[in-house]
């Protein structure tokens, strides 16, 4: 049974990327680091397929992520060659890009949130060599990459490998989906897990007030404080996770809407960029207002209003992915058939003289 808190959780998190990409505003980084959420998150459905179906967890996670890369890029990519894109064997990564595939015009602005999908991929092939090791050590695994991330960042190791470099920054997250899915978080109690993770708030907080980046406090700018504040935010939010959202059910809207945004969350991440990037594109071109609180809330809504449009078009690759039967709108509840109608029946005295004296006990129970 799907744990709805997690479902929550990650079409809030889905959401955020979104109003972030469309308004810019660095708070939101902070409110909810949706990256690390996310990547957590997967890290602990990883963990499940490891151990559900060994290494060929590896193939069933990418073919569930994918055919939703190659729709988009059965559009973007006959468009960046017709428009100058020199072919280079390197696009044949847009099938499974492990590494950055190249792209050209307005194809490399919106096709550059795939990063997500890049480290994903990586994630999950390392996943079936990570989930042991981190079993055998749970604390010394959790924290390479955090220093990994501290040597980079503060010049001590001189890496480009732009993936090693994210390893450092979210894989740290992604373990800690692995120690949700174990129980290490809940068996930690709220008395042991609440003080450490206020100590990597604080640590966070420190890091990332005193070294603002080039776009104040926004965290995508400044690794360090990102990962000490992720690791805090994720701690709580997988840690102290209810069993269960018994509200939620009764706000059928509310939930039919999470489960939309769960079952469309590649589909709204891979479409939302490109969408913002070709609005720009059209605003610019028409001399449209692009700042401001009113221009930034229409472009919210068209975004939003096209999005839908996107998730409608293209949504049902990933049921198809997942070998679901295709829908246009995932959550739909649909009218049960109407129940036969009962047979009338009389009074029990009636029922009495109908079925005889042997059967008042059961017209009694019918009444």
């Amino acid at each position: 049974m799907r744990n709805r808190y997690l479902d929550l959780l990650r079409a809030a998190a889905v959401l955020r990327v979104v109003v972030y990409h469309v308004t810019g505003l660095a708070a939101l980084t902070i409110v909810l680091p949706a990256m690390s959420v996310m990547f957590a998150l997967g890290g602990s459905l990883m963990a499940a397929s490891v151990d559900r179906f060994g290494v060929s967890a590896i193939g069933r996670r990418m073919r569930r992520l994918l055919p939703s890369l190659w729709a988009v890029m059965a559009l973007f990519l006959p468009a960046m060659l017709l428009t100058g894109l020199d072919w280079d064997w390197r696009i044949l990564f847009w099938v499974a890009p492990f590494i950055d595939p190249p792209a050209s015009g307005l194809g490399l602005a919106a096709l550059s949130a795939n990063w997500y999908l890049r480290d994903f991929l990586w994630f999950v092939a390392l996943s079936p060599l990570a989930l042991p090791l981190f079993r055998r050590f749970p604390l010394p695994t959790i924290a390479a990459p955090f220093v990994l991330l501290v040597a980079t960042e503060l010049k001590l190791v001189m890496i480009d490998n732009y993936v090693l470099r994210d390893i450092g920054l979210y894989f740290g997250a992604w373990l800690l989906g692995f120690a949700h899915h174990d129980g290490m978080l809940r068996r930690l109690t709220w008395r042991r897990l609440v003080p450490i993770a206020a100590v990597l708030a604080i640590a966070g907080a420190a890091w990332f007030l005193t070294h603002p980046g080039p776009r104040g406090y926004d965290l995508n700018d400044i690794r360090i404080g990102n990962a000490l504040w992720s690791t805090a935010f994720v701690l709580i939010a997988l840690g102290l996770a209810p069993d269960a959202l018994p509200w939620l059910s009764r706000r059928p809207r509310l939930d039919r809407l999470v489960t939309l945004l769960n079952s469309r969350a590649l589909t709204i991440y891979l479409w939302h960029v490109p969408i913002i990037v070709g609005l720009g594109w059209v605003a610019a071109r028409y001399g449209w207002p692009q700042t401001g609180a009113l221009a930034v809330t229409v472009r919210l809504v068209i975004v939003l209003l096209l999005l839908a449009v996107a998730v409608a078009a293209f949504g049902w690759v990933e049921d198809v992915a997942a070998k679901r039967r295709p829908r246009l709108v995932p959550g739909r509840v649909r009218p049960r058939p109407a129940a036969p109608p009962e047979p009338a029946r009389g009074t029990l005295a009636e029922e009495i003289l109908v079925s005889g004296p042997q059967d008042v006990h059961v017209a009694a129970v019918r009444v």
